[in-house]
């Protein structure tokens, strides 16, 4: 029955849709408060790219620090299995809300937190979850509102307050340590502030999805299941690079600027979000122009050139060369992964499919954080900048030659297709026999 169905109506002649002024703004009043929402959310992570510092200040080591994160992200990574499919089960608005309240636990714990015992680890799997939630369903609910053909464009334009959000929050953290005396007063403020934030947060949150309603899938299958049934592909591989290059970027670059006395690490996320926020501006329709896949190739570039470069800085003001090509980098590639990614996934898995994909990223950061920590402590940062550049470089060629082209570009979705999508999706949650054998008769 399923089969002969789904035949039927791939045999009707269906004018395909065009994408036109009549479609509905994406750039509407729910599009601005989760870009608010979101600019919070990395204001609150930017300040506490001071990790590092404090890890330090308690008597750690460059590999203890990775050990910590590496230990976060794992937990994120694990708990996003369970998210996808609390969002597929429950919807957006309740997983939403729950992580935000676990950020905020993880947040204002570490303002207590003066030990390296298992009590910090603990509040940075918090930390790391909450933050892994908040921006997956932030990214699911937005997709949810929007045309197909668009979601690269609003992806990335939704992404572009990442970079508003990295500008206030290295530049509050690098003022917190030059105006607090060095200790407990500067980590009550890196660490509070950021638990405020996340209140607000999901104040916000509350707010913008108080009248969603969640139709619930009558069959969700384990998110392994999903995994392997639409396997993303190569895009897998990239997502993984981006984990690296952020943990270079988050967890160790500042203490590089502090170890060569630099100055603040300010004037690189500055450069680096200044530089995304205009190339995500003028690049937001490459997705139907260009081709994710040369947009995925370039921004891998960008990380690996910029990574290239940092190791030979020796003034402040040298940090914008490489802040202006990681930026570039992570402007290209961040819409083209998820967006590639998650259109892997059908409709009412789109919960589980976009935790997967964005769980790639911490799977990165789980695999490289301990091994470029423990690069530091044994030969210094410079190997640790040339192995991160050159595993980039690998994974650009190598993408470059296996990508599959033809499902490059955004397109405007025909109507068949999206008939046909949609009756594959009601009969695989189960329909009554009687709409399937009408349909039958029709056909």
């Amino acid at each position: 029955m399923r089969q002969y169905v789904l035949t039927k109506i791939n045999q009707m002649s269906i004018t395909p849709i065009i994408p036109g002024d009549e479609e509905e703004p994406i750039y509407n009043r729910l599009f601005w408060l989760c870009y608010l929402a979101n600019v919070m959310l990395v204001t609150a992570n930017a300040i506490t790219f001071r990790f590092a510092d404090l890890v330090t200040y308690l008597g750690g080591t460059e590999e203890l620090v990775g050990d910590i994160v590496s230990c976060g992200l794992f937990v994120a990574l694990i708990a996003r299995f369970f998210l996808g499919q609390g969002i597929d089960r429950y919807g957006v608005r309740l997983l939403w809300a729950l992580s935000a309240v676990i950020f905020v636990v993880g947040a204002g714990g570490m303002t207590l937190c003066r030990s390296l015992g298992w009590e910090i680890f603990a509040l940075r799997m918090c930390f790391a979850t909450g933050i892994a939630g908040m921006f997956t369903c932030s990214v699911v609910h937005i997709q949810q509102k929007v045309p197909h053909h668009r979601r690269t464009e609003v992806i990335g334009s939704l992404g572009s307050s990442g970079f508003v959000g990295m500008i206030l929050g290295t530049q509050t953290s690098d003022w917190m340590l030059h105006s607090f005396a060095p200790g407990n007063a500067q980590f009550y403020a890196l660490f509070g502030i950021p638990a405020f934030l996340g209140l607000c947060y999901f104040a916000i949150v509350m707010y913008v999805t108080r009248n969603d309603i969640h139709l619930r899938p009558r069959v969700t299958p384990a998110a392994h299941q999903l995994l392997f049934r639409y396997w993303p592909g190569q895009v897998v591989v990239v997502a993984i690079m981006m984990g690296l290059s952020f943990t270079v970027i988050s967890v160790f670059l500042t203490r590089f600027v502090s170890q060569k006395d630099l100055g603040g690490i300010g004037t690189f996320f500055a450069g680096y979000a200044v530089s995304a926020f205009i190339i995500r501006i003028v690049t937001r329709r490459w997705g139907e122009t260009v081709g994710r896949n040369k947009m995925i190739t370039l921004g891998l570039m960008g990380h690996a050139i910029g990574h290239t470069i940092l190791p030979s800085i020796t003034q402040e003001w040298q940090l914008i060369g490489p802040s202006i090509l990681c930026g570039f980098g992570h402007a290209l590639l961040f819409p083209a992964v998820v967006s590639l990614g998650t259109e892997s996934f059908p409709s009412h898995y789109r919960g589980t499919g976009t935790t997967i994909v964005l769980g790639f990223f911490d799977g990165g950061a789980i695999i490289f954080a301990p091994i470029l920590g423990s690069i530091i402590d044994r030969w210094g940062f410079t190997p640790m900048f040339y192995t991160s550049a050159f595993v980039m470089t690998l994974t650009a060629t190598v993408y470059t030659l296996t990508a599959n082209h033809s499902l490059s570009k955004d397109i405007a979705v025909p109507q068949q297709q999206e008939l046909s999508v949609s009756l594959e999706e009601t009969l695989e949650k189960g329909v009554p026999q009687e709409v399937a054998t009408q349909c039958t008769q029709r056909g």
